[in-house]
């Protein structure tokens, strides 16, 4: 037996459709806002975000709180 379309995405307590992506909260530190999720075909796959390393001693999150830069 076939499915109709593409299968949906369980993580925790939710569901995704197909293609959607989100940050994914993980109790008690809240969503995960460096990390993406998102559904393939049924299947859930994360990654966090990659940054550069930083070339300063003292590197600053203003713009991007999941990388840090040089002043």
């Amino acid at each position: 037996m076939q499915a109709d379309g593409p299968r949906a995405c369980r993580f925790g307590r939710r569901w995704y459709l197909n293609n959607e992506s989100w940050h994914p909260s993980v109790p008690p530190f809240g969503e995960m806002k460096c990390i993406l999720c998102w559904c393939v075909s049924g299947e859930t796959h994360c990654q966090r975000q990659e940054c550069p390393p930083a070339t300063c001693a003292s590197p600053a999150r203003r713009d991007n709180p999941c990388c840090a830069k040089c002043r």
